[in-house]
């Protein structure tokens, strides 16, 4: 799995998950990515830090580097962004959330067989309708692989509590 920043031609950003860099690009080819603040589909990758792990650190990513040391007064430093960003995270785990309910609401919970039922609604040998169910990894991408789109159910932290 690879999570790219990106941005909208409306200058909004965000980040997500993809398979591959590939998966990423067959995605934008086909509209599938969308800005979740307005919905447009013109979206580019943002620049990006990488994260690097040491041998020593395996399963801790380094820190982000300090910031320097401000040259201004503490008046000119502006206050907000850091509550906007909570606003923005907030609204975009509510609006996770609503799509969670929405999906589990409307669409058949095939559980293991998701996989094989994905597969023969795509095939044409079973009617097609809305499911969500469980899968591995490999069965994702083997589905992936075979044109048959996926997506994972969004999971919140809380969730995990």
């Amino acid at each position: 799995m690879i999570r790219y920043a990106l941005h909208c031609d409306r200058n909004h950003d965000f980040e997500s998950w993809f398979q591959s860099s590939s998966a990423y690009d067959s995605q934008v080819k086909r509209k599938l990515v969308t800005c979740p603040i307005c919905g447009s589909a013109k979206v580019d990758k943002a620049i990006m830090a990488p994260r690097i792990v040491g041998k020593k650190g395996r399963g801790r990513a380094t820190p982000p580097p300090e910031p320097a040391a401000a040259t201004t007064t503490p008046e000119a430093v502006p206050s907000g962004p850091t509550s906007l960003l909570m606003a923005q995270e907030r609204e975009l785990r509510t609006k996770l959330k609503e799509l969670r309910d929405h999906i589990v609401k409307n669409a058949d919970n095939v559980g293991e067989r998701f996989a094989n039922e994905a597969r023969a609604m795509h095939y044409g040998d079973k009617e097609h309708r809305p499911i969500y169910g469980e899968a591995s990894p490999d069965e994702a991408k083997s589905l992936i692989d075979e044109g048959i789109e996926v997506s994972p159910l969004p999971t919140l932290p809380e969730d995990r509590n």
